[in-house]
């Protein structure tokens, strides 16, 4: 399987990167380039010290003013706009940004702007933020109501509290009120994109501040469904952990009656690496909406429990009917999960309240 690194930084994209620089740039050194770029420990480097490394260079073989630099670089990147030629690549355009510009914020903004448009500058946007707060925030609010969605996103998702492999916005895991008005520009934008950061920026500041994200899901909900689909998606977090104000304001009641019968799992003495699948009914006793959940219990090295949710179903149940459900699950190790022999336990939860649990003894791999 290729990775991500060798299939976005590799020979292919560096040439074409040296050469569109050399059409721009007649004194760039195509072949120097090259060679600074691939040095022994390239193939070592993970995916974003790639993109610091390009960055690097381009800066080593650019001109050293700045703003010439970056007039460069913009060229480039408006004729992969023209040409639809873009790709995650020119990541290193933004980063260039964010490693040598931070001291020139009026050129950088402009060009952030741009480069989002063909690639993400929502990395390097941040550390504008943290230098810049009440600029950067206003520019995020006009950015919020810009043409094109790659940089209206760019507003919601740059100042994400929690944005995954970037640096994080303490000040605004404190307090996010800065953030509030971009959302609430983006939350009806046209494009899903757009909307999805919107989410997923909601859902960075519930695992902060959960009361703030319930406040304003119980303003919007029932606006339409894409805001009702954008809050459902921001309070993931608080419906996995059963917070009955998320789960009620979705329309699941916390103390339901109904109840999880014939529970059971097969097999249930397995070795790390195999799967079970484990079987149970659902009773209806009054009419009501259920979001039926297993939890997997994993033991972990100490002894102690890590949980892991995963959905079974949303659904109306009608009194008195009943309804059989069925799952597989591999107790297989992961980069981001091991697996440790004992007993693990599966339960089966229904609008946040456990009602029934089994157990999975597993056992070391056969050597």
């Amino acid at each position: 399987m290729e990775l991500l690194k060798d299939r976005f930084f590799n020979h292919d994209y560096v040439q074409t990167l040296g050469a569109d620089l050399k059409k721009i740039y007649r004194p760039f050194d195509e072949k120097g380039f090259h060679s600074a770029i691939f040095t022994k420990d390239w193939k070592e480097k993970e995916l974003k010290d790639r993109m610091h490394h390009i960055a690097d260079a381009l800066h080593r073989f650019l001109p050293q003013n700045y703003e010439e630099a970056i007039n460069i670089l913009s060229r480039i990147i408006e004729q992969r706009i023209k040409t639809k030629n873009v790709g995650f690549g020119d990541m290193s355009f933004p980063d260039f940004v964010e490693r040598y510009g931070m001291d020139h914020p009026d050129i950088s903004i402009r060009s952030l702007e741009l480069f989002t448009q063909a690639c993400s500058s929502e990395f390097a946007v941040r550390p504008f933020i943290i230098k810049y707060p009440e600029r950067m925030m206003k520019q995020m609010i006009e950015w919020s109501r810009h043409k094109n969605h790659h940089v209206r996103r760019l507003a919601s998702e740059g100042c994400r509290p929690r944005l995954p492999w970037a640096i994080a916005l303490p000040e605004f895991k404190k307090d996010p009120s800065p953030i509030l008005p971009i959302l609430k520009n983006l939350k009806n934008d046209e494009s899903e994109y757009v909307r999805r950061s919107v989410a997923n920026n909601l859902n960075d500041i519930s695992k902060d501040n959960p009361k703030a994200v319930l406040s304003i899901a119980k303003q919007w909900y029932g606006e339409n469904n894409n805001v009702n689909a954008i809050l459902k998606h921001a309070l993931r977090t608080q419906l996995k952990k059963g917070n009955a104000e998320a789960l009620k304001i979705f329309g699941f009641g916390s103390k339901t009656s109904a109840k999880i019968v014939n529970l059971h799992v097969k097999p249930n003495d397995i070795t790390i690496g195999e799967s079970v699948r484990f079987y149970f009914t659902v009773q209806a006793v009054n009419n009501e909406t259920l979001r039926i959940e297993y939890w997997v219990h994993f033991l972990k090295s100490n002894g102690l429990t890590s949980k892991k949710v995963f959905q079974i179903v949303e659904d109306d149940f009608q009194k008195g009917t009943a309804k059989e459900f069925s799952r597989k699950h591999r107790f297989q190790d992961f980069t981001t999960r091991k697996h440790y022999p004992g007993k693990h336990v599966i339960s089966i939860v229904v609008n946040g309240t456990e009602k029934a649990k089994t157990v999975v003894h597993l056992r070391k791999e056969k050597e």
